[in-house]
């Protein structure tokens, strides 16, 4: 059997990124590897059982539209905070969640979009504060890879 090195087909394709896969993106000044919950079932999952955050780790929760956000801490053992996200990327709001809190930790505002969950006291020791901007291209480039539409993702698809 022959085969031919060093050549590829134009048609092969990647495989896409799962909720596994870390992203690097900003927010203001500060870079954090994010994994992404898009799928419904991976946002109920969340960071569930996790223990193995570090410090520039977190889960970013994306919705298909603004609207009011509520969390909780089932079967969740690691201490977090949670940042809440306008849809063009502005922080708005940070709240601590704790260990197996099943309370809901609720936006107040009800036009945000995205959530990060980093490790309680993780947004003021990266110096991330309110008003800091979440970087939409990488954040875009990220849902690509993911194999999901931006279109699909209000005022994603105009990011640029």
């Amino acid at each position: 059997m022959l085969t031919a090195c060093g050549q590829t087909k134009e048609s092969e394709t990647v495989a896409p990124k799962t909720v596994q896969d870390w992203f690097s993106i900003s927010v203001g000044d500060t870079t954090v590897d994010m994994q992404l919950a898009m799928r419904m079932t991976e946002m109920q999952r969340g960071l569930m059982g996790r223990t193995d955050l570090t410090d520039r780790q977190g889960m970013l929760f994306l919705y298909r539209e603004p609207q009011v956000l509520s969390f909780w801490m089932r079967n969740t053992p690691t201490a977090l905070d949670i940042g809440f996200f306008t849809n063009d990327g502005v922080l708005r709001e940070v709240y601590p969640m704790y260990p197996y809190d099943e309370t809901s930790v609720r936006s107040f505002r009800d036009d945000v979009q995205y959530a990060l969950e980093l490790k309680q006291g993780g947004f003021a020791e990266l110096g991330i504060k309110l008003g800091d901007k979440l970087d939409l291209a990488a954040l875009k480039a990220a849902v690509e890879a993911r194999g999901f539409r931006v279109h699909d993702y209000a005022g994603l698809e105009d990011v640029e």
